[in-house]
């Protein structure tokens, strides 16, 4: 799939029209049908928008797709995923025991800081694995 054939996906999928898009990027209506007819390709600085924009990778953006390469790296996010939701369970029974008695000492609040780095990433994880499936979504279409 061509850098037109994507941002046309992204727009869509967006539910975003090439005015919106163009008024969101400081170009004009026409400049974004170009892109997407593939009459031309944006600036550096206008590629670096859209890709923040549609939160997609440069890369994605002017490369083509490889679809392989996506799955390699969901299996590994997931993976990685599936270590940490094991991690829950024991970070929801520390969780429980700091609370137990209803007063968080030095030693718990400690406790608490090491659950909040433990969910942070954690959180990361599920934030990888959110835009490589926008990654491959948009690619699919």
């Amino acid at each position: 799939m061509e850098f037109g054939e994507k941002l046309y996906s992204l727009r869509t999928q967006a539910q975003i029209s090439q005015i919106q898009l163009a008024e969101i990027l400081g170009v004009s209506r026409q400049t974004v049908s170009k892109w997407e007819t593939g009459n031309m390709l944006p600036e550096i600085d206008k590629l670096i928008k859209i890709s923040d924009q549609f939160h997609v990778s440069t890369d994605y953006l002017l490369r083509e797709n490889k679809p392989e390469k996506v799955s390699a790296n969901l299996d590994r996010l997931v993976l990685k995923f599936l270590g940490s939701a094991q991690d829950m369970d024991a970070i929801s029974k520390e969780l429980v025991e700091v609370m137990r008695d209803g007063v968080i000492d030095e030693k718990e609040g400690k406790q608490i800081d090491d659950i909040i780095a433990s969910l942070d990433a954690i959180e990361a994880v599920i934030e990888e694995i959110k835009k490589s499936l926008r990654y491959a979504n948009a690619g699919m279409k």
